[in-house]
């Protein structure tokens, strides 16, 4: 199976191009947060930047908001083709926003900080289309630069599999580690974001052509 490669955190058109250049399954914009995140856009521009992606690469946004309305109400804004329910949410409101997806992909991020995460990914499989393992820190939900325990990713990948429940993982991704971690946690996709910026928090085309080269030929069974 060829691993599909998400790009995470687009926040200008030198992004997005960079992006889609490098030949990214999926590009996620960050839009409606509630903790820290330097690539947080504003409405418009999302909507701006969602427009100019052409057909066949997925439109994610990437969303904190905890209000199933509110997170539903983005998504028409921008005219995504997922939602990424990346906040604090209760079960409730992940059927809610589910419910109200009108055909629109539900992915759920979970935080692998210990073996609890495993519980919580498989609660979360039956309102999603699938889930995103990330790292966390006290004021991050993601983009924490930061790898989490992969032999647990692993085991999750393991469990939802049997509820057809696809895993993408994310949380310190960088060309030079996402091969290991492929082949470690075998999962269906992988999500990267501040480990394909350069110093100033763009997105560099090399960065970003060496770690989707190295997410597609990283196969597995």
């Amino acid at each position: 199976m060829t691993v599909r490669a998400k790009i995470c955190g687009i926040r200008s058109e030198a992004d997005l191009r960079i992006a889609l250049a490098a030949g990214a399954d999926a590009v996620g914009f960050i839009s409606g947060i509630t903790h820290v995140s330097e690539d947080a856009l504003d409405t418009a521009t999302a909507r701006r930047l969602a427009a100019l992606v052409p057909p066949f690469v997925n439109r994610v946004l990437v969303t904190h908001l905890e209000a199933a309305d509110e997170i539903i109400e983005l998504a028409d804004q921008l005219g995504v083709d997922t939602i990424q329910v990346h906040g604090l949410v209760s079960a409730e409101t992940l059927r809610q926003v589910k419910a109200a997806a009108r055909g629109r992909m539900i992915l759920r991020a979970v935080h692998v900080a210990g073996a609890d995460a495993i519980l919580d990914a498989k609660a979360a499989a039956a309102d999603c289309d699938a889930v995103l393992l990330d790292s966390r820190t006290a004021d991050r939900l993601g983009g924490t630069g930061r790898t989490h325990d992969w032999t647990v990713s692993a085991r999750i990948v393991t469990e939802l599999a049997a509820l057809d429940c696809p895993v993408v993982l994310a949380g310190g991704l960088t060309s030079a580690n996402v091969g290991a971690a492929i082949s470690a946690v075998k999962p269906f996709g992988v999500d990267v974001n501040s480990g394909v910026e350069d110093a100033s928090g763009d997105k560099s085309q090399q960065a970003c052509d060496r770690f989707v080269a190295a997410a597609h030929g990283a196969r597995h069974s």
